[in-house]
């Protein structure tokens, strides 16, 4: 593998910046970061080295929820162009999952993390919707196979099953009653949610749960879940959810953008980010086209505001947030790596975060939450996962747009290399 140095660039270790810093790279991993001045000698000898005055070094962002349905071909190449180097699969199917897993070997792709199969009850979140809008016989066959999860005895087949087949990086439970989007579904029992919670840690495996109301969060925690792939968008939180976010020291995962998407309130800002000039060649018309239309499923009295102020108050109290898209095929208003830099766009503009604290959130808190110890930040003997933008989005989180390279495992992106 090559070995280069990026030097003369801001840089944003996930952690903190080193105003006029340097990296190398080498055989895929960072050997070294810091102020330009350390640089050794031998380091710039006989090694490619790219000069980037007014540019900005960050780690690869890391989104952690998307859906890949169907083994979706556009998910992680679109991802890595957008300078997502990690994508956390949320529910997916085993020939879908094993798919996923082959193409992260050719080039241009993001890295693949994945809970295989989600634990699912009979006719439970998100079978009604997906049976609604799909009718094939190739959806109804997979849906099928999944789990009807009613017992300990049954969850600890799927779990060992899920192991033994999957091996997932994480375990998602469903926890969806419907209230946020104005209908009723089948969901777990409580009792049922702690059973998957304890049977999951016993196998080493962090739970991760959807919940979009307060009523169903409040649940999901109780049972003992490590994190939310969602915020509540029912009514305006309330203390008792700081408290049950705390006794777990869980983290949040909001997903404002596909929120937005919901309520349609978001639809307006959708629109700018899928007709920005910066994207132009690095997605799809019919991905853009996509982008600008809404899921418009929630209920009438749920609000993205109700999104925003739950996660202001989570933050204020020392909760982590943690960036991820909800990006999926079916999901209009979303769009694979590009709605991870409208999610940060949120944060900064509807949340109150600072753009550094937004960075943190797509990169070293993400990585540190998942357990994922090698990747999130620029540090020696971590994977060379780098996004090069031009600016400083460390003042201004517009600037994440400007890219200029990205490389994943040391690897440039070929849709990149002619700016560099």
């Amino acid at each position: 593998m090559a070995s280069f140095v990026i030097r003369d660039v801001r840089v944003f270790t996930g952690e903190a910046t080193i105003s006029d810093g340097f990296i190398h790279v080498q055989d895929g991993k960072i050997k070294a970061v810091g102020r330009v001045s350390e640089i050794p000698t031998a380091t710039t000898t006989n090694i490619k080295t790219y000069s980037k005055p007014g540019h900005t070094l960050l780690p690869g962002l890391i989104d952690c929820h998307i859906h890949a349905d169907k083994a979706n071909p556009v998910a992680l190449p679109q991802a890595l162009r957008f300078g997502v180097t990690t994508v956390c699969d949320m529910q997916n199917e085993l020939q879908h999952v094993q798919k996923l897993h082959q193409q992260t070997l050719e080039p241009d792709t993001a890295s693949y993390k994945t809970a295989g199969q989600s634990a699912t009850i009979e006719n439970g979140w998100p079978i009604p919707v997906i049976t609604a809008h799909d009718k094939s016989a190739e959806t109804a066959a997979d849906i099928a196979k999944w789990p009807k999860l009613t017992n300990r005895e049954n969850v600890v087949d799927y779990l060992e099953w899920n192991k033994k087949e999957m091996k997932p990086d994480y375990i998602k439970l469903m926890h969806e009653s419907g209230t946020s989007m104005g209908f009723q579904l089948n969901y777990p029992s409580v009792e049922l949610q702690r059973i998957i919670v304890e049977e999951s840690n016993k196998r080493g495996y962090l739970t991760v749960a959807h919940a979009l109301c307060l009523k169903d969060t409040l649940e999901v925690l109780e049972a003992g879940v490590n994190g939310l792939t969602h915020t509540i968008c029912d009514q305006p939180p309330t203390q008792e959810l700081v408290i049950a976010y705390k006794k777990n020291n869980a983290w949040l995962n909001p997903t404002l953008a596909a929120i937005g998407s919901l309520t349609t309130e978001g639809q307006e800002l959708q629109h700018r980010f899928a007709h920005d000039k910066r994207v132009e060649g690095l997605i799809e018309e019919k991905e853009i086209g996509k982008m600008c239309n809404c899921m418009a499923m929630a209920a009438k009295t749920s609000k993205a505001e109700y999104a925003y102020e739950s996660v202001r108050m989570l933050k204020k109290a020392g909760i982590d947030i943690v960036v991820g898209s909800d990006s999926a095929g079916p999901a209009v208003g979303t769009a694979f790596g590009l709605s991870v830099h409208h999610e940060l766009y949120l944060l900064v503009h509807q949340v109150g975060f600072t753009p550094e604290e937004a960075l943190r959130a797509a990169t070293s808190v993400t990585a540190r939450r998942f357990n994922f110890t090698d990747r999130g930040r620029l540090a020696a003997g971590l994977n060379a996962d780098l996004l090069l933008v031009e600016g400083n989005p460390v003042e201004d989180i517009d600037a994440t747009l400007n890219i200029r390279g990205v490389w994943r495992d040391g690897k440039p992106c070929s849709a990149h290399v002619t700016k560099l």
